[in-house]
């Protein structure tokens, strides 16, 4: 069983490969972690400051 270890994306990447560090994480379609963090973008909250805290945060792969 390998570790799985979160991280920023260096190969999927559009902006800071957070969403696509997420997917590679959890084995899960990039471009639906994508469009459910856009989506989720629509809905009163944080989610860019935690966006932007988790690149600033999370170690490139």
């Amino acid at each position: 069983m390998s570790s799985r270890r979160l991280h920023r994306s260096i190969t999927d990447r559009w902006i800071g490969g957070v969403c696509g560090g997420i997917a590679e994480t959890y084995g899960w379609d990039p471009g639906l972690v994508r469009l459910l963090f856009v989506a989720s973008v629509l809905l009163p909250g944080p989610q860019v400051i935690f966006y932007l805290l988790a690149w600033l945060i999370m170690p490139q792969d």
